[in-house]
């Protein structure tokens, strides 16, 4: 009897839904997990349909971490080059939005740090809880979340490692929308929705500069805008885009 895949991948329309499927293990990151979220990420970047991606978990829980068996094995849930759960060091080019539910812990939670957005279920738990296990949150958390909320706010929960609501993490920032129980997947496909109705090379470079510009400096950052923006400009879908404006139509979009 075969087992079933530990990552599930399903299209719709233009939006590629990629649950993590260990409802067992509270879908705890092994290495077979990494590769398939990679393998996932490779087919949204490299698909002309794609637009936007959505990352869950199946049976209620987002990502409880790493597999502690797996780890006991000398099983490391990454991928060479790029980072946990095939993730974190080398995210896609085009948006991923997190659909939580239950847990997202430790490493659960930085996969949710590196995603574009986050939707929560409000009964959704997100913490770090690494230094009650002697550990350092080194996929991500330590490292961005100062970045992403105020850095006492930051050490509190990176050094305490207790977790937070969904409603808590919205206060925060670190949460976009919060939904009922159950509802996260719908809500996070939805804005993905939206996402992909806009120009592809619009969107993937607009998130490009979005997410460099913490690393340029203000000169350097006009400069590099300029160039990542000059193709988008002269392309197909630019043309497009205002003569499908001027016609009071939808716009059909080519990625060119």
């Amino acid at each position: 009897m075969n087992e079933a895949p530990e990552v599930l991948t399903e299209r719709r329309a233009g939006v590629l839904v990629i649950t993590i499927n260990r409802p067992h293990a509270k879908n705890a990151m092994t290495k077979g997990a990494a590769e398939a979220i990679a393998a996932a990420i490779d087919e949204l970047d490299g698909s002309d349909e794609l637009r936007a991606a959505v990352l869950t978990g199946a049976g209620g829980s987002f990502c409880s971490g790493m597999d502690l068996k797996g780890f006991l094995r000398g099983e490391s849930p990454t991928v060479e080059g790029r980072g946990l759960a095939g993730l974190t060091l080398a995210p896609p080019r085009k948006p991923l939005i997190a659909a939580v539910e239950g847990w997202a812990l430790a490493g659960g939670f930085e996969i949710l740090l590196a995603c574009d957005l986050v939707v929560a279920a409000e009964s959704a738990r997100l913490g770090v809880p690494e230094t009650k296990r002697a550990l350092v949150a080194g996929a991500g958390a330590a490292l961005l979340l100062p970045q992403r909320i105020p850095l006492p706010i930051a050490l509190e929960l990176l050094l305490t490692g207790d977790p937070i609501t969904a409603q808590r993490a919205y206060e925060l920032g670190l949460v976009n929308r919060v939904t009922p129980e159950g509802g996260a997947l719908d809500v996070a496909i939805e804005l993905a929705t939206a996402i992909a109705a806009n120009g592809p090379l619009a969107v993937a470079v607009t998130k490009e500069i979005a997410r460099s510009a913490s690393d340029w400096t203000l000169e350097e950052g006009w400069k590099r805008q300029s160039e990542l923006m000059a193709p988008v400009f002269s392309s197909e879908d630019a043309h497009e885009g205002a003569l499908a404006f001027s016609e009071k139509r939808a716009p059909v979009w080519k990625g060119r």
